[in-house]
């Protein structure tokens, strides 16, 4: 072997001698018998190194899963013998191999069982027996080869294709007929032998028999002597957590509802009389975590055998399984109470399930109507932030709580679903009692009550947020609650959480002001000052920024006396934050712009006059045009590169703020009904200069091209006077990218204009497709992914841009730019349908093609275009789908071929049966196509119904390629 290279494999070696040891590797997988040379390694112990043993056995498991079949048989006999040798090995090493060393010896074991097992080697697992006997380096080993086996066979993870799903269904059945009782003696033996020696052993091994145990015959576990062990096994401390997952696998498993409901009953006697169910004597959380999954578990198998006893109608057996959960009932309690977030989740499952049963019960005893209340109250207790949460800096303890958090909103749901008058009763009772003393309680007993009654506006659903009409005493009980969280004075808690949650419950429970809007102003002032906007954290402003434009968006109606004040409070909330003054503004641009969308609606839905719609639009919008004017000049000037950003970056935030502004209006409140186009228009001629200046021009041009989206939508016809100065602005040294966000916008402006725009677009038309053509002819490097990606994406946006173009009737913009011009353009159309791999592009080349056949395939048609529908349209539709690339499996690619039909209808219905003879007499014989096949097809493409033509071409092209 090549020593130099071999150093490096070791993590310590300089990256040069690493990119040697990884081209070796690669250079050993091709060679046919370099796998001889490793294992001979392997065999005879020549290395002491463990990363090149490692890398031996990669070698090896490389050519046991890719190349095996092209071995002879004496060379696959080496593999098997050189295994074996190496496994002989660590019986008599002084050390045993480290731990990945192992555990890839017992990959490649798997994979060589796989694939020999049910030929050559059935006699695997005696062969590893005989060597290994019960020398404890031997069994470790054996149980790692057969943890390997079991993630190879039944991982749900692994994805496998069908020939193996079938060879690894083979394998089990075999492996039950022949092996699994000698497997199940040799794992009961080394429990047996060392459950009080080597727990390392025991615990891997009961780890085996929690893994095989899912597809091999419970009954070779599930009896007593097995289950007498494992219960011993509960009692040491250091083995009774996997004897705890080992029980829960037994448990887990599929069997008859009877026999499960017995199984585990049994199980739970034992359990309990040694002392298990004795919750609050246990104080090692690890194990209690374990033991609460595996009563999860035992609790959720006896709910399904209750469901599948009712659903055969077995009353008797059901309502003893009813019996059975029940009993456990008090021991799921203590495990979701208990203080350990882990514990309490693991038990969820069951708690949630149980709940499902007694919605289904007709009327629930006293006990159960008890087991509710206690749920209820072990999950408000739950929901509560403990200490030790950092609201300021989350980490990942402080994510696992909000995950479960989440677990327990099911459970609250599902309560609610239950007994929705118990709830609401029992939110009640700790919302008053806790906002009664607000001023002296926990900020998260406070959080907590506040977070209940938004919890129920989900828990007790209604339509459209309706929760203050209908049922009277419900819609009496959350008005109650509002009413005392708008008045109590709790929103000046200080403390972020129930801040953040006081201004969340209001806008989820909005309408509770259109019954009471005289706690409008309050809320308002909450919003506006240091509890809201203008909160000492960032995070509170941020968050409350977005819930202040709800919340207005909301009320709109309810809004018109405040409308004044408050855009004279967030007046300095609007500054736009030049990056000089070193001034740390309240809120990032991001959160600004929701205060400009919040200002924009307050103005637009006022019932003011348009005139001071106008005036009060032209105050909100003239300083941002003043600052962008000095702002742009000082870019022109500046030198240093990180200033030219920051600069761009403040200009393209005073375009994003006027853009969110006219978000406001809709069609019943137009720009022009409200009396503000001369506004937006002032905008667009202060923010298109940006367009022509040369620094930083991807983040100014993205600014003023959303900005001119947006005015296309709300100043209509207005804006059409300013487009032909920006595109060209925007056509002048461009990249792709710029193109290909250009596009849309023209094809914005066609498809709504059409008529209008058209001397525009004639103008314009070449000039972008010499753009298009020219950023697509550049040469790429070969492997270029990115340039090849970006090449694709703006033929696709040219190919829609033509569509858009004769899709809006405007298809004399293409026939009026001169004969050569226009075959061009209709050249790149072929070839866009033919050459390129990429099936939507192609449907949009067919969508243009047929819809010029439509428009000028007729006998008053340009003159020549005849013509090119034969020599080119109707070849494209057969050499397209008959390419290698045209993949009919693929979805994409069938609606290109059914736009491809309809091109063929299409020409059909324009030139009638002199298509079919050109089809019959000479397209079709032309490309060998059989007398009878070309008779079939004519006929298809003659019937009246398109979707049989579609149908039958489909089948056409799959007879057709090899």
């Amino acid at each position: 072997m090549d020593e130099q290279a071999l150093l490096g494999l070791n993590p310590n070696a300089d990256s040069d001698f690493r990119q040697r040891a990884l081209a070796y590797f690669e250079q050993l997988k091709i060679s046919p018998d370099a796998w001889q040379v490793c294992a001979e390694a392997l065999a005879q112990r020549t290395y002491s190194d463990d990363h090149i043993k490692f890398f031996c056995f990669q070698v090896l498991e490389h050519q046991v899963k890719y190349k095996y079949s092209e071995l002879t048989t004496v060379q696959q006999q080496l593999i098997r013998e050189t295994l074996i040798s190496w496994l002989q090995a660590q019986m008599l090493n002084p050390q045993p191999e480290k731990t990945f060393i192992r555990n890839k010896a017992a990959q490649v074991f798997a994979l060589l069982f796989v694939t020999e097992y049910l030929t050559r080697w059935p006699k695997f697992f005696f062969d590893i027996l005989s060597v290994v006997d019960l020398n404890p380096r031997g069994v470790d080993l054996y149980l790692r080869i057969l943890m390997a086996i079991d993630s190879e066979l039944v991982d749900r993870d692994v994805v496998h294709t069908s020939e193996e799903a079938r060879r690894n269904t083979l394998i089990k059945d075999t492996m039950r007929e022949q092996c699994i009782p000698n497997l199940v003696e040799s794992w009961y033996q080394i429990l047996q032998n060392y459950q009080y020696t080597n727990s390392e052993v025991t615990c891997q091994c009961l780890e085996v028999v929690g893994a095989y145990v899912s597809w091999i015959d419970l009954s070779l576990i599930a009896n007593d002597r097995f289950i007498n062990m494992l219960l011993g096994h509960m009692s040491i401390e250091v083995l009774r957590e996997e004897a705890c997952d080992c029980l829960f696998e037994i448990v887990n498993k599929g069997m008859d509802p009877v026999d499960k409901m017995k199984l585990v009953e049994s199980l739970c006697q034992v359990l309990q009389s040694a002392g298990f169910f004795s919750i609050d004597q246990e104080e090692d959380v690890d194990f209690l975590a374990r033991f609460s999954k595996l009563v999860n578990g035992m609790g959720q198998s006896l709910i399904v055998s209750w469901t599948k006893l009712i659903k055969n109608g077995d009353i008797k057996n059901a309502q003893e399984s009813l019996q059975a959960i029940e009993t456990k009932v008090a021991l799921m309690l203590q495990l979701l109470i208990h203080e350990d977030d882990d514990i309490s989740s693991n038990i969820i499952g069951f708690c949630y399930d149980y709940l499902h049963i007694l919605k289904q019960l007709p009327v629930l005893s006293d006990q159960q109507k008890a087991n509710v209340e206690a749920i209820m109250l072990a999950v408000m207790k739950k929901l509560t932030y403990d200490e030790e949460y950092n609201f300021e800096n989350e980490g990942e303890d402080e994510a696992m709580f909000v995950e479960y958090r989440k677990q327990l909103k099911l459970l609250l749901d599902r309560l609610a679903q239950v007994s929705p008058e118990l709830l609401l009763a029992s939110v009640r009772r700790v919302f008053s009692s806790t906002l009664q003393n607000w001023q002296t309680t926990r900020f998260m007993e406070v959080e907590v009550a506040i977070r209940l009654l938004y919890m129920l506006a989900e828990a007790l659903p209604v339509s459209h947020g309706a929760h203050f009409s209908g049922d009277v005493s419900k819609a009496s009980a959350l008005q109650d609650m509002m009413r005392t969280l708008v008045t109590s004075g709790v929103s000046s808690y200080q403390h972020t959480s129930v801040t953040l949650e006081f201004f969340e419950t209001v806008v989820r429970y909005e309408k509770f002001f259109t019954v009471e809007p005289q706690h409008i102003p309050c809320v308002l002032m909450a919003f506006l000052d240091h509890r809201g906007l203008r909160h000492s954290s960032a995070k509170v402003r941020s968050r409350t920024a977005y819930l202040f434009s709800r919340f207005v968006k909301s009320l709109n109606k309810q809004m018109n006396p405040f409308i004044e004040d408050i855009l004279n409070r967030i007046q300095d909330l609007l500054e736009l934050s030049p990056p000089e003054n070193g001034y740390q503004s309240l809120l990032s641009s991001d959160d600004q712009l929701f205060i400009y969308e919040t200002a924009g609606v307050l103005i637009v839905n006022s019932e003011y006059p348009a005139e001071r719609k106008q005036a009060l639009m032209r105050n909100l919008l003239t300083p941002l045009m003043e600052k962008f004017k000095i702002l742009l000049e000082k870019l022109m000037l500046a030198q240093d590169e990180e200033r030219q950003a920051s600069l761009a970056d403040c200009l393209n935030h005073a375009v994003g703020f006027a853009s969110r502004t006219s978000k406001a209006f809709s069609n019943k409140q137009t720009v022009k009904q409200c009396g503000c186009s001369e506004v937006y228009l002032d905008c667009l001629q202060t923010f298109l200069p940006a367009l022509s200046c040369p620094l930083q021009k991807d983040i100014l041009r993205s600014g003023v091209r959303t900005f001119l989206h947006r005015m296309i939508i709300c100043l209509e016809e207005e804006v059409l006077p300013f487009i032909p100065s920006a595109s060209e602005h925007m056509l002048k040294d461009c990249e792709g990218k710029d193109l290909q966000e250009f596009i849309p916008l023209i094809n914005q402006i066609t498809a709504k204009f059409k008529i209008q725009v058209s001397p525009f677009l004639q103008q314009m038309f070449m000039p972008l497709l010499h753009a298009i053509f020219e950023v697509l002819l550049r040469p790429a490097e070969e492997n270029d992914q990115s340039a090849a990606l970006e090449k694709q994406m703006l033929r696709r946006s040219y190919f829609a841009f033509l569509q858009t173009v004769t899709g809006s009737g405007m298809s004399e913009v293409i026939a009026n730019q001169g004969a050569e011009n226009v075959e061009r353009v209709l050249v790149t159309v072929i070839q866009g349908a033919v050459e390129y791999p990429d099936p939507i592009a192609q449907k949009t080349c067919f969508i243009i093609l047929s819809k010029l056949v439509e428009l000028w395939g007729g006998k008053d048609g340009p003159v020549g275009f005849a013509d090119f529908v034969y020599k080119h349209i109707v070849p494209a539709c057969f050499l397209a789908p008959l390419k290698q690339t045209f993949d009919l499996a693929d979805a994409q690619t069938v609606l290109a071929l059914s736009e491809c039909a309809v091109t063929l209808k299409t020409i059909h219905l324009k030139r009638g049966p002199e298509c079919v003879q050109y089809l019959q007499q000479e397209y079709l014989p032309s490309l060998q196509v059989a007398p009878e096949i070309i008779q079939e097809f004519c006929q298809a493409l003659q019937q009246p119904d398109a979707k049989v033509f579609k149908n039958y071409l489909k089948v056409f092209f799959q007879r057709a390629k090899p």
